[in-house]
C-alpha cells in the first residue's frame, strides 16, 4: 500500500487545494490531508477549526483521511509509514520553494518522495491568502471556497470586525 501525505496550513481550504487532493487521491492508495499546526505565519482559523473544515470536504472519500500534525513533515511521514509527500504547483516561484523543500526533505529523509502536481489553469491565481483578503473585505469567494469555508470565513470576520489585523490586504483594496 502506497500512503501519501498531502501537508498545508489550509487556512482555509479552497478549491485549489481540493482538486490536488482529488487528484492525488487517484495516485495513491491513502491519502493523508495533514493541518500543520504550527505554522510561522498568522492564521485565521484554530488548528481544530481547519481539520474540522477539511474533514468536512472529503467526508465521503474513503481513501482520503484527515489528521492534524507538527513538527517536521518527513518526521511525520515516518511516523505514520507513508513513502510520499504531496504538493502542489501553481506558478513558478512555486516551483522553486517546492523544488528547495524537496531537497532538504530528502536530504532529512531520502526514503520519502515528493511528488508535485501542476494545478488547474482555473487556480493558479488561488492561494489562502488571497482567500483570506478577498473575505476580509467583504468580498464573494463562493467560487473560490466550499459554501461550508464560505460561511465560516463570513462568520469570522463578523467576529473579528472591521479593525481586525490578521490579514494583512495587498492591492485587492486599491
Amino acid at each position: 500500500m502506497i500512503r501519501a501525505v498531502f501537508p498545508g496550513t489550509f487556512d482555509p481550504i479552497h478549491y485549489g487545494h481540493i482538486d490536488i487532493a482529488y487528484r492525488a487521491s487517484r495516485l495513491f492508495d491513502e491519502l493523508i490531508i495533514a493541518v500543520y499546526d504550527r505554522p510561522l505565519k498568522t492564521l485565521l482559523f484554530s488548528p481544530e477549526e481547519r481539520m474540522s473544515l477539511t474533514k468536512k470536504v472529503f467526508k465521503d472519500d474513503k481513501n482520503i483521511k484527515v489528521t492534524g500534525y507538527s513538527g517536521l513533515t518527513v518526521e511525520y511521514c515516518k511516523q505514520i509509514d507513508a513513502q510520499v509527500i504531496v504538493r502542489g504547483l501553481r506558478v513558478f516561484s512555486d516551483f522553486e520553494y517546492e523544488f528547495r523543500m524537496a531537497l532538504a526533505n530528502h536530504r532529512i529523509n531520502p526514503d520519502i518522495e515528493v511528488i508535485a502536481l501542476i494545478t488547474h489553469e482555473e487556480h493558479t491565481f488561488l492561494s489562502g491568502a488571497t482567500v483570506r483578503e478577498i473575505a476580509s473585505l467583504d468580498g464573494d469567494v463562493s467560487s473560490l471556497v466550499p459554501p461550508h469555508v464560505k460561511k465560516a470565513l463570513n462568520n469570522r470576520f463578523a467576529e473579528l470586525g472591521e479593525e481586525q489585523d490578521i490579514v494583512p490586504t495587498s492591492s485587492l483594496r486599491d
